[in-house]
């Protein structure tokens, strides 16, 4: 890499952590705050995308073989961040650093299988199709394992919100 796209990616880091700055600054009551925090927080996703991006030499999320085998191992379990809504609380929000350590528990509970399965449908996208094609086995078997997560996960936040 050369002294140019160090120097850029430097700049884009300070961006990013003046963002950062900024979007703690902002009240999460306010309901102009909290459209601007949703912002923001759009701007910082897409700032270390680039970042990654400039890093890598290659567009994040661009794996083959072994990479993108092994990709939710490393990317989801690590930041819990890109999950997308797992159909429990439809609405967009925040997920607290106490509230991700419980997912990640949660998580770390299934089955291997179940927790292949259901990190490659959920957080990579991939349909069951795709996920039975990759580990070698039958998609109603996929469906099982994704299913058996799913009830697991719920089972295990009705009863980690009766707690609280």
């Amino acid at each position: 890499m050369g002294m140019w796209a160090d120097k850029l990616i430097g700049e884009y880091e300070v961006g990013r952590k003046g963002l950062t700055t900024m979007k703690s600054e902002l009240n999460p009551e306010i309901v102009e705050d909290k459209q601007d925090r949703k912002q923001i927080n759009s701007m910082i996703n897409d700032m270390s995308y680039s970042i990654e991006w400039m890093k890598k030499g290659r567009r994040p999320g661009n794996l083959r073989g072994i990479d993108r085998r092994s990709a939710y191992q490393r990317q989801v379990l690590v930041d819990v961040d890109l999950f997308p809504s797992l159909d429990i609380e439809p609405e967009e929000r925040e997920i607290h650093e106490e509230e991700k350590r419980a997912l990640y528990n949660i998580i770390l509970d299934l089955s291997h299988r179940e927790r292949q399965c259901f990190l490659l449908y959920q957080a990579q996208g991939f349909s069951m199709q795709e996920i039975a094609d990759e580990l070698n086995i039958k998609k109603p078997t996929v469906q099982k394992f994704i299913d058996r997560a799913k009830n697991k996960i719920k089972r295990k936040l009705s009863c980690h919100t009766n707690v609280i």
